[in-house]
């Protein structure tokens, strides 16, 4: 997982446009330009959604290899941040009935 978060955060580096926020541990960047990193840097699917609120959707992204995950909360602005990641996701969808 460290080496996507390395290759993750040196690509990031690489556009003048990525905003910090004072939190150390969200970074946020353009939709469009978030979501090809999380597929094409570091592997990985969208496999969740959910509204926060009219404005807000929070995503969860997936590397099916490694259960990496990500976190995104994604603005109608057209700016997402990530704003959590880890290791070992599990899926605990139930099984139908």
């Amino acid at each position: 997982m460290r080496r996507y978060i390395s290759s993750f955060l040196t690509a990031v580096l690489a556009f003048p446009a990525v905003a910090q926020t004072q939190t150390a541990d969200v970074t946020c960047d353009d939709s469009a330009r978030l979501e090809r990193m999380l597929s094409t840097v570091m592997r990985a699917e969208r496999r969740a959604l959910g509204l926060r609120g009219p404005e807000t959707l929070l995503e969860v992204w997936i590397d099916p290899r490694t259960q990496d995950w990500t976190l995104v909360q994604t603005y109608t602005n057209g700016t997402s941040c990530i704003i959590a990641m880890g290791q070992d996701w599990e899926d605990l969808t139930p099984a139908p009935a």
